[in-house]
């Protein structure tokens, strides 16, 4: 006999909150980490290479990652002001997420493990944020979709310039 799957209760089943969702009491301010902006895409047609470079907001660093052909286009067609016929991806998941009543505040790249990189979607809705496990380019394309800002904790930028 199957072992029985969790039953979602309201909206958010308790079962996904627990193990992709965080919530926590309203906090705007991030510790630690550093802002970033686009700083530009480099789009390699013949390779399955596509670089998103960050650069620090208020200092010299440059944060480059390796990200997917689709995130990578889509982070190209919005700075190009180009609107697509029909939602794609990182817009239907804007939309969702203005539809349910949440806003996104920050994209935080929070950890770097075993050559991979992590991310924070954080969301907020009423009296409290809930924050949510992405991948870093689908995360920075949200980001650029719902224009917030992009913050890079210091010991991921630290493992950069001096990886252990």
């Amino acid at each position: 006999m199957r072992p029985r799957r969790p039953v979602a209760r309201g909206p958010i089943s308790s079962w996904w909150k627990r193990r992709r969702c965080r919530t926590e009491p309203r906090r705007y301010h991030v510790s630690m980490a550093v802002q970033m902006a686009l700083s530009r895409i480099l789009i390699r047609e013949t390779d399955d290479t596509h670089i998103v470079e960050l650069r620090e907001v208020e200092g010299d660093r440059v944060f480059p990652i390796v990200i997917g052909f689709n995130e990578a286009a889509a982070i190209e067609r919005r700075l190009m002001g180009q609107e697509p016929p029909r939602p794609q991806t990182h817009e239907l998941l804007a939309n969702m997420i203005e539809q349910l009543g949440y806003q996104v505040i920050k994209i935080v790249i929070n950890d770097l493990r075993e050559h991979t990189f992590f991310a924070r979607i954080y969301l907020t809705k009423s009296d409290h944020v809930v924050d949510i496990d992405s991948r870093p380019s689908d995360a920075i394309a949200l980001g650029v979709a719902t224009d917030v800002p992009v913050y890079v904790e210091e010991h991921v930028l630290d493992q950069l310039v001096d990886p252990e």
